[in-house]
């Protein structure tokens, strides 16, 4: 396993990041405590340092688990959380968003709940609208000099929001954003058209969720056959119009994605689909970690195999063409007439 520098911190964390989303979900598509533990010791084994979870993932249970599942381990790893969600029932209006009320409650519940006494990386998990920006980024700036939190991350917000959030903390003297966590995958690269120039100009480090499309790059579907249950994969239980659901990736153009990517497999014995698209990935400029969603110990050791995977510039150049797609308006025109 290599390390890569957490944006512009002297933090290093393993580039391939695993993911506690799915443990303790009471689905047939979660990750129950004992496989979870297995999880995290192959992970660990292999080199990696890097944990990633939310307070909102299965109600608080998947950081219960992850803090059980390290015990004396724990200042072995990097571990990352999240806040802005309700977590469990409860009609409190203010048990949700990133007031100041809201965040300092959610992140000593999340201590608990990791056992531990400091967050190594907290991520404001998604855009409140109700909150002042300001708000929240001073309650964050006061968790890091409490030592409560060592480097915070964001999460789902629009480009010029996280540029505008660098810039109050840059004018307050306030810990700044070092992650950013969003969606990112050969059939979703959305974020190149500004995001990631943002993250890369601003000393951010990139942090992929949903490398593999929701599994559609895993190369285990059909396109004449549309997954029917939960045996079949995440696709088959996320609804229509979800980001990660089939009726977003069974495209023409994720297909011809795919038909690529099983090209440079049949020319790499012992390569897998998820190893390519998770290569690409690591190979992007930015890029810090990459966040591993797998469910099972199958899953997450054909993952760890992309570690060990470097594409060559010709099949990066396949990959880059087959899933590319026009830009939008004026950064279509940038490209076309903006050089000097």
């Amino acid at each position: 396993m290599r390390y890569r520098r957490l944006g512009n911190t002297g933090l290093l964390v393993s580039e391939l990041a695993l993911g506690a989303m799915l443990w303790g979900e009471p689905s047939a598509r979660s990750t129950p405590p004992a496989e979870a533990e297995r999880l995290l010791d192959r992970y660990l084994a292999a080199g990696g340092n890097h944990l990633d979870t939310a307070d909102v993932y299965a109600g608080g249970a998947a950081e219960e688990i992850l803090g059980r599942a390290l015990g004396p381990r724990r200042s072995q790893v990097i571990l990352a959380t999240k806040v802005r969600f309700r977590v469990g029932p409860g009609s409190d209006p203010n048990d949700q968003g990133l007031s100041r009320y809201h965040i300092q409650r959610a992140v000593e519940a999340s201590l608990r709940r990791l056992r531990t006494d400091t967050i190594d990386l907290l991520y404001m998990h998604f855009w409140d609208a109700l909150t002042p920006l300001e708000e929240s980024l001073r309650a964050f700036d006061d968790l890091v000099r409490a030592g409560k939190v060592r480097y915070l991350g964001v999460s789902n917000f629009k480009a010029w929001r996280v540029m505008q959030a660098l810039a109050v903390c840059q004018a307050q003297g306030w810990s700044r954003f070092v992650a950013a966590q969003y969606q990112y995958s050969l059939v979703l690269r959305d974020i190149e058209s500004e995001l990631a120039d943002l993250c890369r100009s601003e000393g951010v480090g990139l942090v992929p969720w949903g490398p593999l499309g929701g599994g559609f790059l895993s190369g285990k579907y059909r396109r004449d056959q549309r997954p029917g249950d939960a045996a079949e994969g995440r696709l088959a239980v996320t609804p229509d119009g979800d980001e990660e659901s089939w009726a977003r990736r069974a495209t023409e153009h994720n297909w011809r994605i795919l038909a690529a990517v099983e090209t440079i497999v049949a020319t790499r014995p012992g390569v897998t689909c998820a190893q390519v698209a998770l290569a690409w990935l690591l190979a992007q400029p930015g890029v810090a970690s990459v966040l591993l969603g797998a469910r099972t110990l199958a899953q997450l050791d054909d993952n760890l195999g992309a570690a060990d995977l470097s594409l060559t510039a010709a099949e990066l150049a396949a990959l880059d063409a087959a899933s590319s797609v026009e830009q939008p308006y004026p950064y279509r025109l940038i490209s076309q007439y903006g050089g000097r």
